[in-house]
């Protein structure tokens, strides 16, 4: 468990860097990670929750005040069946194993994605996820599973909809403001920065409404090797970043 301490000095020890207020992650190539050591794909998937926990406790010690991470897409549905229920019983035993911890240090937790279609138990492990951390004001931790931009976006569309057809809303009226409310990530600040591992140069779908703006940094290693040092090379390439937002005079924050 981190203390107040701890986190002052990490931060007193870099002064230089200029810390993102929301991170987001593709967490990508637990698969290639596993083959390369020839283990089963299941064994980078234990390598990859490993990473995550390392991930949240850098974003603490940091002073990140929002994580998004892709845990689960909903393109993964055409993987093998048996490596999709693996992940999900990796999910649970996450849930089960660090839900205290990430309680006890502030942590609110927020699943984002489609709910309709996952079975009943996995439904109601979110459910008690979310409102066991939903007073936390610490790290804001969002994990998206189920989850797909253009769903999103699709579902936000559809909310808007209904209620210019109820009479609640003037087609007028909308705004890129009216979009983001309709979200799954209504009330955050959109990602300043979004890092993909495993050395793949694409978006796969994740966060794309919010990700106008974004920084993008790729990164070769395969997501279990992302480690301590390597998101502190991310926060000095984001510090050497000029964030212009269409504008011409950068805008560093």
């Amino acid at each position: 468990m981190p203390t107040e301490p701890a986190s002052q000095q990490r931060t007193a020890a870099r002064p230089d860097l200029r810390i993102p207020t929301h991170v987001g992650v593709i967490m990508d190539g637990n698969g290639r990670w596993a083959q390369a050591r020839s283990k089963p794909r299941t064994e980078g998937h234990v390598a990859g929750v490993k990473a995550l926990r390392g991930l949240v406790q850098s974003c603490i010690d940091h002073g990140v005040s929002y994580l998004t991470v892709f845990s689960f897409s909903s393109e993964n549905w055409s993987r093998p069946k048996d490596e999709i229920s693996f992940i999900f019983g990796l999910l649970r035993r996450f849930v089960a194993s660090d839900l205290e911890k990430l309680h006890r240090n502030n942590v609110r937790v927020k699943i984002i994605g489609v709910r309709d279609g996952l079975d009943d138990s996995l439904r109601r492990l979110i459910a008690d996820v979310e409102t066991t951390t939903a007073m936390n004001t610490g790290l804001k931790l969002q994990v998206a599973f189920n989850y797909g931009g253009k769903a999103e976006i699709t579902d936000a569309v559809r909310r808007i909809a209904a209620l210019v057809a109820d009479g609640r809303l003037k087609a007028e009226d909308i705004t890129e403001d009216t979009i983001g409310r309709a979200l799954y990530t209504a009330g955050m600040p959109d990602p300043d920065i979004i890092i993909r591992t495993s050395g793949e140069r694409r978006f796969s779908n994740f966060l794309l409404w919010q990700s106008a703006y974004s920084e993008l940094v790729f990164v070769d290693e395969n997501w279990p090797d992302f480690d301590e040092a390597s998101f502190v090379r991310v926060l000095e390439e984001y510090t050497g970043r000029d964030r212009r937002f269409g504008g011409v005079e950068a805008q560093n924050r």
